[in-house]
């Protein structure tokens, strides 16, 4: 299990005490911690905001970030510090390093990513998956197209941002509205598994459909096949635009984590919520408000229904009889019968 979280750092590299005086070891209340950095995001096409616990300064000139962007100022001290540089590539993944220095001198060096602005970002919904597929029809999840725009920095969890078993940042590549993405979960590391920004026809993998663009989760060991979140957000650190939360437990199921079975799958969930992602029937969160999988193969999809106007409920979604799944075209609105 991979762990994110919402801060996007890399590395802390050290910390070190200011040039000024020495502070007497004896004296009470001596503040030598250096700030702690909270979050780095992108503000705009051309900003950088970096967030810290207390009031800290960047210093400009040792100020690198990687693919090279000319820094033009700083704003700060302040708990929230501005870098203004060239416009960043939308989706293009970022490393920033710099030194980050309290009022009283304590300073500390830090590395973080972010991921180049895109304002453009489309309206989206997870739209069709199979978390129990098979050998010939490997673990794999749709995404609708509602608007026109540019996927770039967008990111698909396996999770959600704080707890995730695989996530998918996709590149930059624009798309119309009604148009699909797969995103094929458990690849075999076949070289006819090509992700596609252009051509829908040039990946040769499992599933892979000349009606869709198709993309392919690196090293990923596809979905839960009893209990999961999958959501989606703008980018690293961004908002969330969709979700879908689906288990086969109860809330009889355990005492400890509320049914869910287990710390991690309850902290997902409750993110997910909190996100917007997903709507609970009641004031508590249960595994009765999720998308029940069981019935669900590598052919009898969970698919959303055509008019179901996206309620970020379970009644959005139905499993399809055998072979009835459309990924990559129009779902299908027959209700698989035990």
């Amino acid at each position: 299990m991979k762990t994110a979280y919402s801060i996007p750092v890399l590395v802390c590299l050290g910390a070190l005490a200011g040039c000024g005086p020495v502070a007497d070891p004896r004296a009470r209340d001596v503040d030598l911690r250096p700030p702690l950095l909270q979050a780095v995001e992108t503000a705009g096409p051309g900003e950088i905001s970096v967030e810290f616990d207390e009031d800290a300064s960047l210093e400009e000139s040792r100020i690198r970030i990687s693919p090279a962007l000319a820094v033009t100022g700083v704003t700060g001290p302040g708990k929230q510090v501005v870098i203004k540089e060239e416009a960043q590539t939308p989706g293009q993944r970022y490393t920033l390093e710099a030194e980050a220095r309290d009022i009283r001198g304590n300073s500390a060096s830090f590395m973080a990513e972010f991921y180049g602005w895109n304002g453009r970002v489309p309206r989206l919904l997870i739209n069709e998956f199979t978390p129990r597929g098979s050998g010939n029809h490997p673990d794999l999840i749709e995404v609708k197209v509602l608007s026109a725009g540019d996927m770039g920095g967008v990111v698909l969890f396996q999770g959600t941002p704080g707890s995730f078993d695989a996530r998918l940042v996709f590149p930059a590549f624009p798309v119309t509205a009604g148009s699909y993405i797969l995103v094929h979960c458990r690849p075999s590391g076949a070289p006819g598994e090509v992700d596609e920004t252009g051509d829908m026809t040039v990946s040769q993998g499992l599933d892979a459909t000349d009606t869709a663009r198709d993309f392919w989760v690196p090293a990923g060991k596809g979905m839960g096949g009893n209990n999961g979140v999958l959501s989606l957000y703008e980018r690293p650190g961004g908002k969330c635009i969709d979700g879908v939360l689906y288990s086969n437990r109860t809330s009889q199921s355990d005492e400890e984590y509320k049914g869910f079975g287990s710390e991690e799958m309850l902290a997902r969930a409750e993110e997910l919520v909190r996100d917007g992602g997903w709507k609970p029937a009641g004031a508590r969160l249960t595994p009765e408000d999720a998308v029940c999988p069981e019935g669900s193969t590598g052919t009898r999809s969970i698919c959303r229904g055509s008019a179901s106007g996206d309620t970020d409920t379970s009644s959005d979604w139905h499993i399809v009889p055998v072979r009835k799944a459309t990924f990559g075209a129009d779902n299908n609105d027959e209700t698989w019968v035990p």
